[in-house]
């Protein structure tokens, strides 16, 4: 097995991990930062009665529960997981067999490809263009769905673009799909941050096996916790034996946090939420004012969108001109798109105005 580069976390790693660390971090794709101390004041907390031993593979029944009604689903279908990383790399090796398949979106978050091909799966893509808004639909990823295709992946709101599939159009898909013998997989890791219409988690629609975390719309990445919801009590005890077999358990202490932020999980939304909704408005403006040179579809939902460079030019060398003044943007080469750029919205809580107008004299404009 060899994996490619992971040119998105060489960038980002590369300045954020720096001493002094980057001024303004506008390619994070996260929600703004919490220390321990701010996420215990949430509801109040404390961490005193944890026993660092082993947690349950599937992960504990409260952490579970908790899941659960964030999702509306029955907590025995919940599996935590470290990270949405060991929630897919589950689903592909259950998935690996000789010849089997998996449809992708391109763009896509890079993982999702590297560890399919790692996992031996044959894949296949569809195309989010951005003549037609970055829109994900049932049809495009049906007509890339072979015979060998076993899954399907939908990554709504979408990582890189913002582009939010609804919820009927997920519903027909994965009846489609189950026609085909495949199982649709829906990530949901920004899901309830919604900029238009909101939609309702596809847990629970028949043949679909969605993934989360606790690292974007939630905004706590160190907390490195996951879940997987599988209705299917067969295919779950597979993923809970794989989970045994990969990490043992998670960390009863990161389990317990996890928990406590999901009680309190609206405190955490109202803060993304006006951080997020706050930034977009100035990054609207920016866009307006630089279209000329930029262009871009607002992004649906989610924290990040995926503007470009209207003469085509390799956005790299800007995004290196811009690290060098401070304000770190994720260049699109990083997801096989180089004119394009990602840009973050929701972890920046204080100085996106100035990141921006540096940005802006950078591209010659006011």
């Amino acid at each position: 097995m060899k994996l490619p580069p992971f040119l998105l976390d060489h960038w980002i790693a590369k300045y954020e991990f720096a001493d002094p660390p980057i001024a303004y971090n506008l390619a994070a794709s996260t929600g703004p930062k919490y220390s321990l101390h701010e996420l215990l004041q949430l509801g109040g907390g404390s961490l005193d009665d944890v026993a660092l031993t082993y947690a349950p593979p599937e992960g504990q029944d409260s952490l579970r529960a908790a899941i659960a009604d964030f999702h509306g689903v029955d907590p025995d279908w919940v599996v935590v997981t470290t990270g949405g990383s060991e929630a897919l790399a589950i689903l592909y090796c259950l998935a690996s067999e000789p010849g089997a398949g998996i449809v992708l979106p391109d763009p896509g978050f890079p993982a999702f490809d590297a560890v399919a091909s790692a996992w031996g799966l044959k894949t296949k893509h569809y195309a989010l263009k951005r003549e037609n808004g970055f829109a994900q639909s049932a049809d495009a990823v049906l007509a890339a769905a072979g015979p060998e295709c076993v899954l399907a992946l939908v990554n709504s709101p979408h990582n890189p673009t913002g582009a939010v599939m609804p919820r009927h159009e997920i519903q027909r898909l994965a009846s489609e799909l189950k026609r085909k013998g495949a199982r649709l997989i829906v990530d949901e890791v920004y899901r309830p941050l919604y900029l238009g219409k909101p939609e309702a988690s596809a847990a629970g629609i028949d043949n679909v096996i969605v993934v989360s975390d606790m690292s974007k719309a939630l905004s706590l990445p160190g907390l490195r916790t996951g879940w997987l919801i599988i209705a299917d009590s067969e295919l779950r005890k597979r993923a809970v034996d794989a989970r045994s077999y990969f990490t043992i358990s998670g960390s009863p202490l990161l389990e317990a946090l996890t928990r406590h932020a999901l009680i309190n999980r609206e405190a955490i939304f109202a803060k993304l939420r006006d951080v997020a909704v706050r930034n977009l408005a100035l990054l609207t403006d920016f866009m307006a004012r630089t279209s000329d040179r930029l262009d871009w579809v607002p992004p649906a939902g989610g924290t990040v969108c995926f503007p470009w460079f209207r003469d085509g030019r390799d956005a790299r060398t800007f995004c290196e001109t811009a690290a060098a003044r401070g304000v770190l943007i994720a260049p699109g080469d990083c997801f096989a798109a180089p004119s394009h750029m990602r840009f973050g919205f929701g972890a920046q809580a204080q100085g996106y105005d100035r990141a921006l107008a540096v940005l802006a004299e950078l591209l010659g404009g006011r």
